[in-house]
């Protein structure tokens, strides 16, 4: 059910924008009840938010598991890249649940996470604040090319960033395997 939701939500998108989107267009594209969405989400912002979640899983997911950090950018900028208009839209959002906002704290937990899984213990409060600024950056760079029409390829995107790793962060993942030496 909530895959037909997030796919009743981009079909929506296609002519309305976001914040003119309301729960019973989702529902009526979907072809359920406001009260199923509710089940689920507590509002379209939710849903756009979940959707993006899905994708940052998937395309994370390969990581840690024989995986570079590079390959699993490349991953999500490809898909990106063929959702260009969803994301786009998305992204243009100013609101409370954010997707930009979202997007940091789901790829700064995933970056903690795996340092955490891979040494034991928790981040230094000098590499927490790399890594955050690191994400914050990432997040940003990434809207910038969405916005300006995607003009780098998602393997140039995914060199970009990860030659953008400050160099104790770049240290810490090179040694971790997160990133190639």
């Amino acid at each position: 059910m909530k895959e037909r939701l997030a796919g009743a939500i981009k079909q929506c998108m296609k002519t309305t924008a976001i914040e003119k989107i309301t729960v019973q267009q989702i529902v009526e594209v979907c072809g359920t009840t406001r009260q199923t969405f509710y089940r689920y989400f507590q509002d379209k912002y939710d849903l756009i938010n979940r959707y993006f979640e899905m994708l940052l899983l998937e395309s994370f997911a390969q990581m840690g598991k024989g995986a570079t950090i590079y390959e699993g950018l490349v991953k999500k900028f490809r898909f990106i890249k063929q959702e260009q208009e969803f994301f786009k839209k998305a992204f243009k959002l100013d609101e409370q649940n954010c997707l930009k906002e979202y997007d940091f704290h789901l790829i700064l937990q995933f970056y903690t996470d795996r340092i955490r899984e891979r040494t034991g213990k928790p981040l230094e409060e000098d590499m927490q604040f790399l890594l955050e600024m690191y994400c914050q950056g990432s997040i940003y760079m990434t809207v910038k090319w969405v916005m300006e029409g995607m003009k780098a390829s998602p393997e140039e995107l995914s060199g970009h960033l990860i030659g953008a790793v400050p160099e104790k962060l770049a240290r810490l993942f090179k040694t971790l395997g997160l990133i190639e030496n």
